[in-house]
């Protein structure tokens, strides 16, 4: 079988929502958006529900549909890109709850689904989705007049605690919020981190329930495993993979594995990271093409039939350091082409 395994422990899913859950008196809902980051989102909505998740969040409509499919008709789902022009028979037929973020789309939802259940959001300074200030101060007697479910607002920089950004939103959150009776939320997984002044009434986690930063005691969730497809001896002064890029000092036993960035190993990860064989740890080298990474294997006693690349010697964030960017992204573009294989 030339596919690689990608492995997915639900129960260290459901460990990371419970012990995030713990460290709140607020309500803990699930973000599951991108298909549950890339993992299934069917799969991790069932998982999530059954450690007590009673809240999810999609990104959009068609994906709360996947979702509500699902987990059955009786959890709430919340839509972060609110009521878009043609989402009124999903809404509806689904049972999902907008997150409205402008005045185009309060006037859509009012008209389109009266007494349909829906939440605000509100822009405390990302400037990216929801009702700026002076906006929320027009609408808000007109929006609470309809009995909004949730009040909500994201934070820009919650991964670094000491940044000034979080106290500057938290303020303008409360300026937006205080005096309402209607449950509020702010924090997602590094919100929930800053402590009880972000909690509010709902907690959103999302990339510390699939084990990625800044959630530091996350169980990994996922392993990956990449079988080989050939081994060859390469000698000193050869080179291997394209741009001769790596070219070998010693004689080496160099693996060919079956993944690369067609499968979300994003060709910028490249050296600096390696792939394990048990605690042995083999440099990946070469650049890595689109189907296909070449591995040093020279010290290893025997020719391995697979090699892990993603597991708890090496987390999906480590991964992601190598290639300059953040472990949402390698996680979400873990690609289709892997067996997938849950446990718990």
């Amino acid at each position: 079988m030339s596919t690689a395994k990608l492995s997915i422990n639900l129960d260290a899913l459901a460990t990371n929502w419970r012990n995030l859950d713990a460290l709140s008196s607020a309500e803990t809902a699930a973000v599951v958006k991108a298909n549950g980051y890339g993992l299934d989102a069917g799969r991790v909505g069932v998982a999530l529900a059954k450690a007590g998740a009673r809240n999810f969040f999609v990104a959009a409509a068609e994906e709360g549909v996947a979702l509500r499919r699902a987990i059955g008709p009786d959890l709430g789902i919340s839509v972060f890109s609110g009521h878009m022009e043609g989402d009124a028979r999903l809404l509806q037929e689904f049972n999902l709850t907008p997150m409205l973020n402008s005045v185009d789309q309060m006037l859509r939802h009012f008209e389109s689904l009266p007494g349909h259940s829906f939440g605000v959001q509100l822009d405390s300074g990302m400037n990216r989705l929801g009702m700026e200030p002076a906006e929320w101060a027009a609408l808000r007697d007109i929006a609470l007049g309809q009995n909004p479910v949730l009040i909500m607002s994201h934070l820009a920089c919650a991964d670094e605690p000491g940044h000034a950004m979080n106290a500057l939103q938290l303020k303008v959150f409360r300026e937006m919020t205080d005096g309402i009776d209607l449950p509020r939320s702010l924090s997602a997984t590094g919100g929930i981190l800053l402590g009880p002044d972000y909690h509010f009434d709902l907690c959103r986690p999302g990339i510390g329930l699939y084990g990625g930063r800044p959630f530091s005691d996350a169980l990994p969730v996922i392993t990956l495993a990449l079988p080989v497809i050939q081994v060859r001896d390469v000698l000193p002064g050869e080179s291997v993979g394209y741009g001769n890029t790596w070219i070998a000092r010693r004689p080496s036993r160099i693996a060919t594995v079956a993944a690369g960035y067609a499968d979300g190993l994003i060709r910028a990860m490249g050296a600096g990271i390696n792939a394990y064989v048990g605690d042995a740890a083999c440099p990946v080298v070469g650049r890595v093409s689109m189907d296909l990474i070449t591995i040093d294997i020279t010290d290893l006693d025997a020719d391995p039939d697979s090699l892990s690349l993603i597991n708890p010697r090496q987390t999906i964030d480590q991964v992601a350091d190598a290639a300059g960017t953040i472990g949402y992204e390698i996680l979400t573009s873990l690609g289709h082409r892997y067996a997938r294989g849950f446990s718990g």
